[in-house]
């Protein structure tokens, strides 16, 4: 039995990871391909009934979902080559003015745009990935600042900090921290987004611990 109980964990270890990979791998597929399947799924019906002899594969499920992907895809790569021209600059300058006159799609397409923008640019200086003192002094999180504000009154620097939970980074938390509080960390994005998917497995040797500020104050 300890020798049955020895190998079930090994197996448990093993394959735990790899289930995780595929699971996320499948939940992509399945997302990017439902983004095409409106206009793919007719069209390929429509060509395997016109000639089901060379063409009857194309009306399954599978060979649908394909193509959905591949569709996706290359839509994605379409619209990022005519962004980054004249003309299609203009035509997402008309379409934002459009969604930003619809009440609510304007709320949530303008965060979104915001916080991707806010990810690939640090905001005023403060070092992206840092960790804060969550749920409490003596224990740490891995947080993202999305931007820097002032407080009302005294003009203190404050940071509003994305808390990831793990292992689904997706949801999480939104912290309004004091930026002498925040302990600075040299990870870059994908680093600490490994971390913390992995749960911590997937980490540095040493990380800091105490914000500059108490690091001054300990004797």
């Amino acid at each position: 039995m300890r020798r049955l109980r020895t190998w079930f964990l090994a197996g448990l270890l093993t394959l735990l990871p790899l289930w995780l990979a595929w699971l996320v791998v499948s939940v992509l597929f399945r997302v990017f391909s439902d983004l095409s399947q409106p206009w793919v799924e007719p069209l390929l019906d429509g060509l395997a009934q016109a000639h089901p002899q060379a063409f009857g594969w194309a009306g399954q499920p599978a060979a649908m979902a394909v193509f959905g992907l591949v569709g996706t895809f290359a839509i994605i790569i379409a619209v990022g080559a005519l962004v980054r021209r004249v003309v299609g600059q203009t035509l997402l300058r008309a379409v934002e003015g459009l969604i930003a006159r619809v009440p609510l799609v304007n709320i949530v397409y303008s965060s979104a745009r915001k916080l991707l923008d806010l990810l690939q640019h640090p905001p005023g200086g403060t070092q992206r990935v840092v960790l804060i003192d969550f749920p409490h002094r003596d224990m740490k999180a891995v947080g993202f600042v999305t931007r820097t504000l002032r407080e009302e009154g005294t003009g203190r620097e404050l940071a509003a900090v994305y808390v990831p939970t793990t292992p689904n980074p997706t949801s999480g938390y939104l912290e309004v921290v004091p930026v002498e509080q925040l302990v600075p960390t040299s990870w870059t994005v994908d680093e600490a987004m490994a971390f913390i998917i992995s749960g911590g497995a997937v980490a540095p040797a040493s990380v800091p611990f105490q914000a500059p500020a108490d690091r001054h104050d300990t004797p």
